[in-house]
């Protein structure tokens, strides 16, 4: 007799997502593989399994998607989807077929509402429109947390320090989704031996136009706080956005502006805790 399988609580998703099947162009992601299995972990959820969005993906009906993938090869013993969750080719199969398909191998289907704020459901659209302009309230509240950039720290041109203002050099996953570029008020996790310290900290996301920067790069200013960052991997919390990237006369009055900077991100992030 076949050992009992005991069920393992497993995401399920596209990898590439299917519009960027379709379309042979990159997506920006707002979680980027290592970010969803790290968020998703804290939710309990013990399996990450990533179906390759290919042709032969895209051809399946909806009846080979759930007899041939979800029943046959990950052995499904529940099933949770949204509202509108569609599956199979050219999306044909609803959340009423794939509920009679599962029922014919004893498997239930939860229906998961969607979700509105406001008048308009959450998406990734709403999500990504609100980071575009800066609108980290909305944001924020769209994703129940707030939106984090993930990099390790490499070194950069060092001219943070010359200022008196060393900054962490991060580099970001490319496929990441950007917020509109300015400096914001975050808070930073990872620089410290307690996992789960949160630092407060100012970020430049852009092009650096003072010094001639050509490439967009993220630095962050940990404040009041001394230490060697080279090699760790940093989780940036966008709290606020402080002001537009501007080109400044020269470098005394950008080390000016970023010491206001300094100052107005520590107030708000004293008032404001994560």
């Amino acid at each position: 007799m076949e050992a009992p399988v005991t069920p393992v609580p497993t995401v399920m998703t596209f990898f590439p997502h299917p519009q960027e099947f379709f379309s042979g162009q990159a997506r920006p992601l707002l979680t980027p593989l290592p970010e969803k299995a790290a968020q998703i972990s804290r939710l309990g959820i013990e399996q990450l399994v990533l179906l390759p969005f290919d042709q032969h993906l895209a051809n399946l009906s909806p009846e080979d998607f759930v007899e041939s993938l979800l029943i046959n090869q990950l052995r499904v013993t529940s099933i949770s989807v949204g509202k509108d969750f569609c599956f199979g080719k050219r999306r044909q199969g609803s959340v009423d077929d794939l509920k009679t398909l599962a029922a014919r191998h004893g498997v239930q289907v939860h229906i998961t509402p969607l979700t509105c704020l406001g008048t308009e459901r959450i998406s990734s659209s709403r999500i990504r429109q609100a980071l575009a302009t800066a609108d980290l309230a909305t944001a924020r509240a769209l994703l129940g947390r707030p939106y984090s950039l993930t990099g390790r720290v490499v070194q950069g041109q060092q001219l943070g320090r010359t200022l008196g203002f060393p900054t962490a050099n991060l580099l970001l996953p490319a496929e990441k989704f950007l917020p509109q570029t300015g400096v914001y008020s975050v808070w930073v996790q990872g620089a410290t031996q307690t996992p789960h310290t949160l630092l407060p900290a100012v970020m430049n996301l852009g092009n650096r136009p003072t010094v001639k920067g050509v490439a967009l790069t993220a630095e962050v200013h940990v404040l009041n706080w001394t230490g060697n960052l080279y090699g760790k991997t940093l989780d940036v919390h966008l709290h606020n956005f402080l002001r537009s990237e501007q080109r400044f006369d020269s470098l005394a009055d950008l080390k000016a502006q970023i010491q206001r900077d300094c100052q107005q991100s520590l107030g708000e992030l004293t008032r404001s805790p994560y």
